[in-house]
């Protein structure tokens, strides 16, 4: 196992006749008996000979591992104690280190305390000299030169934060704060001076010390800023609720106009007296109109509640669209950006109008809306407000919105007694079967007013009205469905024709009439017409509904009632049809379920009632295809049903 060999002598298994065997494995090979046996002995002595040298070398083994191992030890000593005396060295090494480090850390303790000392020294420096400077700057009122000297000499203090604890710092920081504190005062003390908050008239005006005080006060407090401003606007504004009071007559709704017509000059005005006067960024003009909007809309509030009978649909609305026109030149002017700020009360901003219908208008004389299928599929729009001051005046108009919906229910109620009156005074449709069936005009007529209605209320809320106006449509999609279609069906005169005309079989042939008249036919078609664009359109204004309004009202917004009602019309107008045809053909069947056939003594060509059947057949089917031809689906259902 530790010397493979390939040897058979070496294989525990050997087996010398084998091995002679194949020394020898024929009669020939023993003329070489004698070499190999000379081959052999040769091996033999070398085995002797390796055998006698290990023997003789082992005598001497035990003296050599004795004297080797004599020697180990003695190295082993001579390492430790090189060891030893490295280890010694090192300590030594590091104790040099230590003292030579020692002086250098102190240099560099000392380098950075003296860089420290000076830099403060600096800062001191310039905050006694800034102090100084800002108080005699102050009491001169240079503002111009303040703006700036301030801003650093608050930075410079900043540094000294950690150092408060020395008094001569602590009154350097305290007389920054009165500087401060007395420029605060000064300033609005000046702007009070320019513009006083008594009276109406404006005794001062713009200067370039006001417009440097206005940098200073950006260094402020920020309340300064706020105090200034509100000041100032309170000013501007003050003329206005003198003009517009509430017992004033312009201040009615029928006068609104006017409001946005003197704001519009007075930021004309402001532009040009005191658009330099403030930063750009303290956006004066937005925030003039913003505090306008905010007063407009609580005085137009407190007035409409006063007044509340005086109000009419026409005066809502036409107050509600010079508001949202005024709104809308808001946004064109002005980003928005200080409705969320502190000067004013950001308004509940409804999302924008994405009433669909709006997009689809082509003008006045659009006659039928359109709601097309391909509509439905494309993915809504997200409800992002366009305009941010959207709602900021017209909110106030929402609670009186109920006036609005009152009117929409009188019209459309009057628009359906019209519709009824209109049928019975023209009568059902004439048949015209090249054509096929015709939707009553009246549905149109029905579904642009509710276009109209939505487009009107989507741009005053998209809240709680346009909750109240779905339950309006509601209420007359089903009564549509009850008085002009559903009652305006034929009226059956019998169940089962097979027991009432069954003499009609003695007549001849083809004297047979069925149930309803041509027109009448005519008539049920075109109320399953009517019936199917109704619940089409149905399903679409109940999207378009769930668009227009406010993402948590979605939930409350469901036409699928309404929907049912006119797949009810459908099912009945279905079933009228049907009945018909099967009872002009009971008669037919009746007669061959009595057939005596015991009697018929000859074949003749065809039995008569198949001949009646067949020509029933013929009058009904081929009318009620043609009139039904634009919705194909609900003649396969008669098909259907009738089979």
């Amino acid at each position: 196992q530790v010397f493979p060999s390939q040897d058979p002598l070496d294989r525990a298994d050997f087996n010398a006749v084998e091995y002679i065997n194949a020394l020898f494995p024929t009669e020939q090979s023993l003329a070489n008996i004698d070499e190999v046996v000379n081959k052999i002995r040769l091996k033999i002595r070398r085995l002797d000979d390796n055998i006698r040298t290990v023997v003789r070398g082992q005598t001497n083994v035990g003296q050599d591992g004795r004297q080797a191992l004599e020697e180990a030890q003695k190295a082993i000593q001579q390492l430790f104690g090189k060891i030893k005396d490295i280890k010694d060295k090192a300590e030594k090494s590091e104790q040099m280190v230590k003292e030579i480090t020692r002086d250098i850390k102190q240099l560099d303790h000392a380098k950075r305390h003296l860089t420290t000392s000076i830099t403060t020294l600096n800062h001191l420096h310039m905050l006694a000299g800034g102090v100084d400077s800002l108080e005699a700057m102050t009491r001169r009122r240079q503002y111009g030169e303040v703006a700036n000297l301030l801003q650093g000499v608050v930075n410079v203090l900043e540094h000294f934060n950690k150092y408060m604890g020395i008094p001569q710092i602590r009154q350097l920081s305290e007389r920054v704060k009165a500087a401060q504190n007395e420029l605060g005062q000064q300033i609005l003390a000046d702007f009070e001076e320019a513009f006083p908050s008594q009276g109406t008239k404006r005794t001062g005006g713009p200067s370039n010390v006001l417009r440097d005080a206005c940098l200073v006060a950006n260094v402020l407090d920020p309340r300064i800023k706020q105090e200034i401003i509100k000041k100032f606007i309170k000013q501007h504004l003050s003329e206005y609720l003198v003009l517009f009071q509430e017992n004033q007559d312009v201040a009615w709704l029928d006068k609104i106009d006017r409001r946005y017509a003197w704001i519009k000059r007075q930021l004309v005005d402001y532009e040009e007296k005191y658009g330099r006067m403030f930063p750009a960024e303290w956006c004066m003009t937005e925030r003039i109109a913003v505090d306008f909007c905010h007063i407009t809309r609580a005085e137009l509030s407190k007035i409409m509640r006063t007044r509340a009978k005086e109000i009419e649909v026409k005066l809502l609305l036409f107050a509600i669209q010079r508001t949202t026109n005024f709104e809308g030149l808001l946004a064109k002017r002005f980003s928005g950006c200080t409705l969320a700020d502190g000067t004013g009360k950001k308004p509940e901003v409804p999302p924008p109008s994405t009433n669909p219908f709006l997009e689809d208008e082509t003008g006045p004389e659009t006659d039928e809306i359109v709601m097309e299928k391909s509509d439905t599929d494309k993915p809504k729009k997200p409800k992002v407000p366009d305009n941010p001051f959207h709602g900021i005046v017209s909110k106030c108009f929402e609670p009186h919105l109920y006036v609005y919906i009152e009117s929409q229910d009188k019209n459309l109620g009057e628009l359906i007694d019209r519709f009824v009156a209109d049928f019975k005074a023209q009568g059902p449709p004439k048949p015209n079967v090249d054509e096929g069936g015709a939707v009553l005009p009246s549905c149109a007529d029905l579904f642009v007013y509710y276009k109209k209605c939505m487009v009107q209320c989507s741009q005053l809320s998209t809240g709680e009205p346009m909750i109240a106006l779905t339950t309006i449509f509601q209420k007359y999609l089903r009564e549509y469905a009850w008085k002009i279609l559903s009652g305006n069906l034929p009226k059956t005169t019998s169940s089962s024709g097979g027991l009432t005309i069954t003499s009609l079989l003695k007549e001849k042939e083809g004297s047979e009439v069925a149930k309803f008249t041509l027109e009448e036919l005519c008539l049920i078609c075109s109320i399953l017409s009517t019936a199917e664009y109704c619940l089409a359109t149905t399903q679409q204004l109940e999207e378009k509904l769930k668009e227009k309004v406010d993402t948590s009202l979605m939930e409350r917004i469901n036409l699928t009632g309404e929907m049912d009602t006119f797949s009810i019309v459908i099912s009945n107008s279905i079933q009228l049809l049907v009945q018909d045809l099967d009872a002009a053909c009971d008669p037919a069947l009746t007669a061959m379920s009595k057939m005596q056939w015991q009697n018929v003594e000859h074949v003749g060509d065809q039995s008569p009632y198949v001949t009646s059947v067949i020509l029933h057949i013929k009058q009904n089917v081929p009318i009620i295809r043609d009139n039904l031809a634009s919705t194909r689906k609900y003649f396969t259902q008669f098909c259907i049903k009738f089979a």
